[in-house]
């Protein structure tokens, strides 16, 4: 099974196309059609350590809400759109977009760094409204719709648990 991995960094911008080849318990890997040496294993859950030419990256992996992958590796963050040459892809739908009032949750424990727009703003679907460090690691969390930012639930600073409602759009 050959599958193509598009990656693009955070300014939306393409930067490289990775194939992976399954072999046994292994898999060739070619990044822009070259190949190279490279190991990976699950450490944990979303979480991949892979070796590329004797080199160590750890991999965070997390859904985004468009579908895709969102993959931090240090101070670098990807989306990743995984294409499957297997599956039939048809006509090309908008993206879906959540309706009615919706809930903005915090998706792990940790601490508010920046709040991104104002209540009362317009945001679209996809837009950053607040970022949370945990572990070290800032997470973008993003508009599931297109509205209008109700009211944030939380400051600059406060700590937040998992499944604590951050803010409201409508």
């Amino acid at each position: 099974m050959k599958l193509e991995v598009h990656l693009e960094d955070v300014s939306g911008k393409k930067t490289r196309v990775v194939e992976l080849q399954r072999e046994a318990k292994r898999f060739q890997i070619a990044i822009d059609g070259q190949p190279i040496q490279a190991d990976a294993i699950e450490i944990s859950t979303n979480t991949i350590s892979v070796i590329i030419d004797g080199q160590s990256f750890v991999i965070h992996v997390t859904p985004s809400l468009d579908g895709k992958l969102k993959l931090q590796c240090g101070p670098h963050e990807f989306s990743a759109d995984i294409v499957d040459p297997r599956v039939w892809h048809g006509r090309k739908q908008g993206a879906l977009e959540a309706e009615g009032r919706q809930q903005i949750v915090a998706p792990m424990p940790g601490k508010v760094i920046r709040l991104l727009v104002a209540a009362g703003d317009t945001v679209e679907t996809g837009q950053g409204l607040i970022v949370v460090e945990a572990m070290k690691m800032q997470n973008e969390i993003k508009s599931p719709k297109s509205g209008i930012l109700e009211r944030f639930l939380t400051k600059e600073g406060q700590t937040v648990n998992a499944g604590d409602i951050l803010a409201w759009v409508e």
